[in-house]
């Protein structure tokens, strides 16, 4: 699994590349968590693009992402979800709470 950080203005988009489980869910936690940590971020975008599959744990550290941008003020949105990706977030109910856009271009049309 890679993640990769690209920061720009109030906006970090974070690209993970792999699958999301246990093991994954808890090192992405770290790092976002980490990263955020002080800084000026408004909005998380999360970019799935290269994201082939996810569990619970992977809903979970979404959610408790999201908790965390939303206290400080800020918001989270996930982009580039294939379709078995997009279906275990409709399940689970995060597409309900989370916005999903076709991809961040889309996404960053929604907030300027």
């Amino acid at each position: 699994m890679k993640i990769d950080f690209v920061k720009k203005e109030n906006v970090l988009s974070i690209k993970i590349d792999g699958e999301i489980d246990h093991h994954s869910a808890a090192e992405i936690r770290t790092k976002i968590d980490a990263y955020i940590t002080g800084s000026n971020t408004k909005y998380i975008v999360l970019d799935f693009k290269k994201v082939g599959f996810m569990d619970s744990s992977g809903i979970g550290m979404v959610m408790g992402r999201y908790r965390n941008i939303k206290r400080v003020g800020g918001e989270l949105c996930i982009v580039s979800v294939n379709n078995s990706i997009k279906r275990i977030l409709d399940m689970a109910g995060v597409t309900g709470i989370i916005p999903v856009y076709k991809n961040q271009e889309e996404f960053l049309g929604v907030i300027k």
